[in-house]
Formats: structure tokens, sequence, C-alpha cells
């Protein structure tokens, strides 16, 4: 059997296993590169070389950049300002927002970074709007489609095509050279789900929405009690409590209980003496505080602002909510409401047993009792992650989708444009631009190592690199040129139109059962090959091949953006392609018409 044959046979197997979705993907991808080895299509070298690729490790560093903006809450801030209440115009403004937002998004983190980021805030937006979230959130994934095309690192898939061109001898693309195609696509997403999204779009309901957690703070105030009966008194300069420790604190008027002290520059509990600034919490009559309050010169501060570092929620420390489970070691101990427990960095601030509030006296913990605990959001994820308690909510989602622009927010957009000055720019290689981003935030610990770890897809990273040898292999063997020849000859006399128009549908069809990435890895060595052959730039039939990977509209088998929006939107199998045809139609336009205007065939026609 002929070299070029047992390339076929790899090539068809692969698709096969990615369809039966029975095995992993990267199992598949691995195996793909261990099979071409092993039958000596590549060398072992060879067949190793794309986990070392730059185009790998730069889409990796983009994974560490894209956590380090959500876990900083850059993108709960963006949403927050842009998406704002949906009730005040209607599902139509919502929808236009969302669609932009996810595009802007999708460009500068990624596609599913973006989808993820919003869909919360797309879902709890339908609840509010009385409509379902079926409606919202197949154009976000869709919409994330086409941001993908506005800049390189819009998706791996760019950043995969414009490093073939580099390694073909010629120059890649510009940082912003896709939004030539990305714009017009952008904009006839748009339209067309305004304008036949509400005949095409599913009415369904989902049993999985997300909870909406934007004001975890403030209900948690709320259920237990914090807002009518507790008091934050600041230490004035004038206060006699100044350098006395929290322990030391005087005891409060009848009817008014000491909680805990707070640090007055971060709002996090405080274990030094008391300074000018700092507050102290108090729970009970409000007569009784204004008493405290005078007799040891401390004034009054608002306890309802969720914002400001002096609430009991902010940009350091947050609530968590605690359920003592059965068989948990602290069952029979003894806690009281203020008291700091044994880690010395949280707080307990109240107690409930059976849904009421237990009382101010010490309690034994019994199955079943809630506490609500205040601390660092560090020390929140790092002492509730044991057996010993159940988190109501997880601390790092609920600092995610309420706490806008927290620790490291600013640091984490400067790094995000510096990386982009260097991409637009193209003073250093994109793989040195997102190793140097990702290096800025991994040294200023706004991201952890072992957080990075989490942070990259790695499934993504080895697909990409366990496929490159399968388009090392066609090269080598000859089968890019043989089916470069075959679409030629087959289209080729109907001029370079057609020939793009045949590579579009090979894209197209591919990516409707295979990720875009690893379609873009087959096409690119046919693609190449079918331009050489017709001695003409590969330009052009490169970004077709960019604009079709994007393409995958009509079935939810590859896309992972379409499957994260399946379980919240209770979409069917078939309800992508009644809107996923009229958009696959937008993109065969943009790819077979546009494409050769912006980035010309040169010699490419007879």
């Amino acid at each position: 059997m002929s070299q070029i044959a047992v390339t076929g046979l790899v090539i068809v197997a692969a698709m096969v296993l990615f369809v039966w979705n029975r095995l992993p993907v990267i199992v598949v991808a691995l195996g793909v590169a261990v099979t071409l080895w092993a039958t000596g299509l590549v060398t072992l070298q060879q067949a190793l070389a794309g986990f070392g690729d730059p185009a790998v490790v730069f889409i990796a560093s983009l994974f560490v950049v894209s956590f380090a903006l959500e876990a900083t809450g850059v993108t709960a801030w963006v949403g927050q300002k842009l998406v704002g209440d949906p009730g005040k115009d209607g599902k139509t403004r919502l929808l236009f927002t969302l669609m932009l937002l996810v595009a802007g998004l999708t460009a500068l983190i990624s596609a599913n970074g973006a989808v993820a980021a919003l869909l919360p805030i797309a879902s709890v937006a339908a609840v509010r709007l009385g409509i379902s979230a079926s409606r919202l959130l197949l154009p976000l994934a869709f919409a994330a489609h086409a941001g993908s095309n506005l800049v390189l690192t819009g998706a791996p898939k760019n950043v995969l095509v414009s490093e073939s061109l580099v390694d073909a001898g010629l120059a890649g693309f510009g940082y912003f050279e896709f939004a030539f195609v990305g714009l017009p696509l952008l904009a006839g997403t748009v339209a067309i789900v305004l304008l036949f999204g509400p005949a095409l779009l599913p009415d369904r309901r989902s049993r999985t929405v997300p909870a909406d957690l934007s004001r975890h703070a403030r209900v948690l105030v709320e259920q237990y009690g914090l807002s009518t009966d507790a008091f934050r008194l600041a230490v004035r300069s004038d206060s006699p409590l100044v350098g006395r420790k929290p322990d030391d604190v005087p005891v409060p008027p009848r009817g008014l209980r000491f909680v805990s002290a707070h640090d007055g520059a971060t709002g996090l509990p405080l274990r030094r003496a008391l300074a000018p600034g700092d507050s102290l919490l108090y729970r009970g009559d409000a007569v009784a505080a204004a008493q405290m309050a005078e007799d040891h010169a401390l004034a009054f501060r608002d306890t309802d602002d969720t914002g400001g570092p002096d609430t009991l929620f902010n940009r350091t420390s947050g609530l968590a909510e605690v359920i003592i489970p059965p068989r948990s070691a602290l069952v029979g101990r003894s806690v009281f409401p203020g008291m700091v427990t044994e880690s010395g960095d949280l707080v307990v601030l109240a107690v409930q047993r059976n849904g009421s509030d237990a009382g101010d006296g010490e309690i034994d913990l019994a199955v079943g009792d809630t506490l609500l605990l205040q601390g660092t959001w560090k020390a929140l994820d790092q002492r509730l992650g044991t057996p010993d308690v159940l988190l109501v909510n997880s601390p790092e989602l609920v600092r995610r989708q309420a706490v806008a622009l927290g620790a490291g927010a600013r640091l984490a957009i400067a790094v995000l444009t510096g990386m982009v000055a260097l991409l637009a720019t193209g003073a250093v290689p994109p793989v040195v631009a997102g190793l140097c981003a990702a290096g800025v935030l991994l040294a200023a610990g706004i991201v952890s190592v072992e957080a990075s770890y989490k942070a990259i897809n790695w499934t993504t990273v080895i697909l990409v690199g366990a496929m490159m040898p399968l388009s090392v292999a066609m090269e080598q063997t000859g089968a890019a040129r043989v089916l470069a020849d075959a679409l030629v000859g087959a289209v080729g006399s109907l001029g370079p139109t057609a020939l793009l128009a045949g590579l579009f549908v090979l894209t197209a069809m591919l990516g409707q059962i295979m990720s875009n990435t690893a379609t873009t890895l087959i096409v690119i060595p046919v693609a190449l090959a079918a331009a050489k052959g017709r001695d003409g730039s590969p330009a052009p039939v490169m970004r077709r091949i960019g604009v079709a990977g994007a393409a995958s509209c009509v079935t939810p088998i590859a896309p992972s953006t379409i499957l994260l929006v399946m379980g919240p939107g209770g979409y069917a199998f078939g309800d992508y392609w009644r809107l996923g045809l009229p958009l696959m139609a937008l993109y065969f336009v943009v790819a077979v018409v546009l494409v050769p205007l912006i980035w010309p065939f040169q010699h490419f026609a007879r």
C-alpha cells in the first residue's frame, strides 16, 4: 500500500473516530501521531515536534491570559456595564448588545471563555425578561464564531493559518487584518439573527440554567439579618479604642453584640490593634448602637454598600455560606457569632439552625446547621475545600460574577493591552508576546502556577500538537498534492472563485463533525498545494480557511461553543440547522466573494 493511501486511511479513521465520539479527542489525536510514526510516514521527532511548535505554545499562553481576565473580574465588569438592566429596552436591545459583547470578548480571549463568561448573564437576563434562554444563547454562540475572525488571537485556527504562511516563507497575517472579513461576518450574523431569529430560534426551557450570583452578597446579608440590625462603626482618631486589641473592646450596651473588627484599608478581619479608620461590626438595637458610638467616639458607616472596601463583600474579602454535613468533624463543636476560626483568617458572622438564627450565644454544631463566614477570597477558597463543610456556592464562582474589577484587574488589563500592542505592531513573534503576558501575570501573583495549569484547555493544546504531524505527512507523502490536484481538476477550469468555493465546502463540511482546529490542520496542506499548483498567492486561500473554519453552524457535534449553550438553552440536535444554514450561506459569500477582493489572487487565475 502506498504512503498516500496510508495517509488517507489515517485521515478517514481519525474522522470516523471524531464523529463516533466514544473516545476522547486527545486519544484520537495522539493515536494519529503514533500511527504516523509507526507506519514510517514521519520520524519520531516530527511526530512530537508539534508539542513544541510556537503556535501551540502561543495558544496555551492565551488560555492563561483569558483566565486572568475572568478571575480578576474584568469580564464580569464588562458584562455588567454593557448588558446592564435588560428590562429597560427589551429583548432586541439585549440580544444586540450580547452579540457584540461576546464577539469583542472572543477577539480578546477565546470563544469558549467569552461564551462561558456571558452565559450566566444571558440566562439571568432571559429570566428577568420572561423569555426562554434558548432565544438568546444560540445567537450568543454564533456571534462568538464571528468574533473569532476579528483579530489574530480570536481562535487557534487563526494562528495556524497565519503560521502556515510563515512556514511557507511568506508574511503572516497582521493582528487586525482579520477584521476585514470579521466585521462583515459579525454584521451579517447580527442582522440575520435579529431579522430571522424569532422565526428560526426554538422556544425551549432548560433544567440547567446557571445560578445568578451577581447579587449574592446582598442576598446573604438579607437572609442572615445583617441588613436590618447590623451597624458598622468606624474608629475615629480621638476614640479611646485606638491601640486596643479587638478582643479588648468594651462590652457594648444591652441589646447590642460585637461581631468582628475590620481593617479600614482592606476590609479584612483585623488581627492587630485598632487604628483610626478601622471599623467594628455590631448587631442589635439601633439605640444601643448609637449609645456605643457616642460613648467611644465611633462613627456610623453604611453597611448596605457592597462595593467598597469597608463592607463585608468587596474586592479582597467576601462571604461564604456552608452547611455541616453528616459525619463532619465539626459536629458538636461550640461556635458563636463573632468568633475567629482556628486558622485565624475566617470570622463566623452568623449561625442558623432549621432556617432560623441560632442566637448570639455559643451553640454546639449539629448536622444541617448553616454558617455564614467572612474572610479573604484566598482564605475562603483554601479553608472551605474540606469534607467537614459543604459549600452552598463556590467562592471563586461568586467572586467572578459578583465582584467586578477585583484585585489585580488593572494589572490584567494592562498586560492584555501590552500583549495586543505587541501583536498589533509585530514587534515580537506572537508566541513571545503571549509568553511575556502569561509570565507577568504569574510573576505578579494574578494567576498561580496551579491555576494556570487548570486554566489551559489541554484538550485543545494536545489536539493541535498531535494533529500537526498529519499536515507534515500529507505534505511529505504527496497526499496534499493529490487532493489539491483532484480539487483543481474538478473545479479548476471554472476559475479561482470555483476553487475557493470547493475548498470552502470541504472545510465547512469537515467542520461540522470535527473541531475547527483539527479541520484547519487537515485542510492547510491541501490549500497550500492547490495555491502552488495554480502559481498564485496562498493568502486568499488561507484566509478562506479561517472563515470556513468558523462556519460550524449546522450541528453541535464539533463546535465547543455550541456545546456550551446546549444544556442551558435546552437545545435539541435539530435546532441548529434552521438558523445555521443562513449563517453558513453568509460565510460562503464572505469567503468566496469578499476574500479575493481584499487579498487578490495575483497570478492565481490563468
